[in-house]
């Protein structure tokens, strides 16, 4: 079964929040899809190693805002390789409160639910949210999909989402190498940089992390 196939399909890429007690937590996810129209009703898959779907669990309630092409892709970092459970990942992020539940500013806007219901699977739970608000940010660019994140951002998926595909790994691969070209990856997000030489002040374009955090391969 090539599972490759999975990649053709059309995706998005979203910020989910909730709150894990008196503090904002949340991952990034990109099978979130809509169910119904009326009452609006919209479904996300969460794994279940992710720290997110616990305090969904508790709180009852979710948000998703639809990152934007020109959304600081360092929210993507902060978000999809990173753990709620050991850090604020809200600490230095610009965001509001909407019906009880942080949202992301400098997206293209956010939709508020409240859990109705849920599926388990074996590495996901796909919660059933009914809407309960909405709101857009002006003045941003297109919705982001999975595919322009790859494609443009060049970014890698974090090993909990739906989407994410075991990569082969050096020499798995036929065909003649550039021996000029040295590749560098980040040791957070898992971006390759491919050049001559790292440069001493390069930033990962995906979580924002210095050249120190990347190792040469």
């Amino acid at each position: 079964m090539d599972t490759k196939i999975f990649t053709k399909m059309s995706y998005g890429v979203y910020i989910v929040s909730t709150m894990d007690g008196e503090r904002p937590t949340g991952c990034i996810a990109n099978s979130i899809m809509q169910i119904t129209s009326s009452p609006a009703t919209v479904a996300v898959s969460i794994n279940h190693d992710n720290y997110t779907n616990g305090c969904i669990e508790k709180t009852g309630k979710f948000a998703f805002s639809v990152m934007a092409e020109d959304s600081d892709t360092g929210l993507i970092g902060n978000f999809g390789f990173r753990s709620g459970k050991d850090i604020d990942k809200f600490e230095h992020v610009d965001y509001e409160m909407v019906q009880g539940i942080p949202v992301v500013k400098y997206t293209c806007g956010y939709v508020v639910c409240k859990v109705v219901n849920k599926m388990e699977t074996a590495t996901h739970t796909v919660f059933l949210g009914e809407v309960i608000d909405t709101g857009f940010y002006e003045g941003m660019g297109e919705a982001m999909t999975y595919a322009y994140y790859h494609n443009v951002v060049k970014g890698k998926s974090p090993k909990n989402a739906p989407t994410y595909l075991q990569e082969k790994k050096d020499g798995d691969a036929s065909g003649d190498k550039d021996e000029k070209k040295e590749k560098y990856v980040c040791q957070v997000c898992g971006f390759a940089y491919e050049g001559v030489e790292l440069p001493e002040d390069y930033k990962c374009p995906v979580c924002g992390v210095g050249a120190d955090r990347f190792v040469k391969q």
